[in-house]
């Protein structure tokens, strides 16, 4: 894995197992992770660090981070709330190659019931290895950024 900037990582109780998992294994690697929890697998609410996470990574504090929760539904919702980021719920390779090359996610999430320790890795390298391919996909990504600044209720 090429860039080795520090990555901010939360789950939720559903997640804990694959997130300690991913993070010792980025660890590993030479990366920096800040892990906002959950620490164990007690129950928590999982908005409480997916809401952690994507600040740190709307405020320019973190290029990336890492979400974990049973499915990856409720933190990829809970992350896309906020301005300047582009979570992306990425339960196999194609989807963590294209959320990177098309989209420039910037938050990778997963389900850990959904998918086991070893696919979750690959996904992550996948993440973390591909470029953003901008271009055409530059204006796209503007677009909908856009949406953030919108007062819509």
């Amino acid at each position: 894995m090429e860039n080795t900037s520090p990555i901010a990582m939360g789950s939720d109780h559903a997640g804990f197992a694959l997130k300690e998992f991913i993070k010792n294994h980025l660890i590993a690697a030479n990366f920096k992770i800040e892990d906002c929890g959950a620490f164990s697998e007690n129950l928590v609410d999982y908005p409480d660090f997916g809401i952690e996470v994507a600040e740190k990574v709307a405020s320019g504090m973190f290029e990336r981070g890492i979400l974990i929760c049973g499915t990856g539904l409720g933190m990829s919702m809970v992350a896309n709330r906020f301005k300047n980021v582009r979570a992306a719920l990425c339960n196999d390779l194609f989807l963590a190659m294209m959320s990177r090359r098309h989209n420039d996610a910037n938050i990778l999430v997963m389900g850990g019931r959904v998918i086991g320790t070893e696919l979750a890795r690959e996904i992550v390298t996948v993440w973390l290895k591909t470029p953003f391919e901008e271009g055409r996909h530059r204006k796209r990504i503007e677009k909908f950024d856009a949406i953030a600044s919108r007062n819509i209720i």
